[in-house]
This record gives structure tokens, C-alpha cells and sequence, in this order.
């Protein structure tokens, strides 16, 4: 029996399965962004002063109100559903900018949480790992309006990389730091 067609599926199957948020983050991250990760606080403050300085006041008090929610353990909650989103871009070109609400999707594949933005000219899809109580990281893919999202590990152009803290049962929030386009820090909140 010929075993090469069976190891040649078997093999792309293993290539196609989602990762489990059990350590596996740490084989499937690219060096970029374990780097961006591990520069994550010099960032955020970086961006935060940024924004203060020079953003608007009314948007300065939005980001206020949600940087200053308490953070709630992922691990009693469920995400998956429908959810309202935006993109909030903290630093970098403009000091800070605050988009309208668009609709993104939480799933469980049984393997954990797969987000996808399906909304609004700027998308993402990826998948969440598990990073402690109070936090997730998230890997996923960047791409414009209807394009197909690349692949997670593709490259720095759609690479992207986050935490992702919950404020309570109906908020929650991602952090990307240092991302590709545009900004020091982008902050995609999503709320019932």
C-alpha cells in the first residue's frame, strides 16, 4: 500500500487545523511581533502621550473612560456571537482618531475563539490564545474591504499581533501595538 497520498493529506490537514491557546502561540508567533509584544507598555505609553497631547478633547475622554474600565477574567464568559466593533488609532500620524461601529463575529471552533471583523474597509481575522486570567493574545491577518485575509505568519503588511482584555460580560477590548499602518497603538473595542 502506498502511504504517500495518506501522509501528503495527513500533513495538510495538520497545516489547516486551528491552534490550541495552550502554548502553541508561542511556536505559531513570528519574531516581529514576539518583538512588538514584548515592547508593548513602552508602546502604549508612548501612543497614550501622543494622543493626550494633541487629540481632540472629546476623543481624549473616550479613550480615558475606556483605558480606565477595570479588567475582568476571560475564563467565566463566553465571546462568541455578534458584536459591535471600532478601531481606535492612538498615536502615530494623527494623534488620535475614534471610527464609527461596525459588526464583527466571535466563533468557537472547539479549539478556541476565532474572530473576524465583516464590516468597514479595514479587517481582520485570527485567533485568540490563552496569555493568563486577565488576558489574551491574538493573532491575526490584516486585509482591505473584500480581499481575502493572508494567512497569519504571511508577513509585516497583514501580520497582526495584540492583547485582548475584557471589561465585563458585554466589553471587551484588543490592544495592537506598533501596528503596520497608520498608528503607535490600535485598540479595536467591541461591545453587545
Amino acid at each position: 500500500m502506498n502511504l504517500r497520498p495518506l501522509l501528503a493529506v495527513a500533513g495538510l490537514l495538520c497545516c489547516t487545523l486551528p491552534a490550541l491557546a495552550d502554548g502553541q502561540v508561542q511556536k505559531l508567533i513570528t519574531a516581529a511581533d514576539k518583538a512588538r509584544l514584548d515592547q508593548y507598555g513602552e508602546t502604549r505609553k508612548a501612543a497614550i502621550a501622543e494622543a493626550k497631547a494633541g487629540g481632540d478633547p472629546a476623543e481624549i475622554s473616550q479613550l480615558d473612560a475606556l483605558l480606565a474600565k477595570p479588567l475582568v477574567a476571560f475564563s467565566d464568559k463566553d465571546l462568541t456571537g455578534n458584536w459591535q466593533c471600532r478601531t481606535i488609532k492612538v498615536g502615530g500620524i494623527s494623534p488620535l482618531v475614534i471610527y464609527g461601529w461596525f459588526k464583527c463575529k466571535v466563533t468557537d471552533d472547539g479549539s478556541g475563539w476565532r474572530l473576524a471583523k465583516v464590516t468597514g474597509s479595514q479587517r481582520t481575522q485570527g485567533r485568540f490564545f490563552d496569555d493568563g486570567e486577565k488576558r489574551s493574545i491574538y493573532l491575526g491577518a490584516f486585509s482591505v474591504n473584500d480581499d481575502k485575509a493572508k494567512p497569519y505568519g504571511s508577513g509585516p503588511e497583514s501580520d497582526q499581533v495584540g492583547y485582548a482584555f475584557r471589561n465585563s460580560a458585554s466589553e471587551w477590548r484588543i490592544e495592537f501595538p506598533a501596528p503596520y499602518y497608520e498608528s503607535k497603538l490600535d485598540i479595536m473595542e467591541f461591545k453587545r
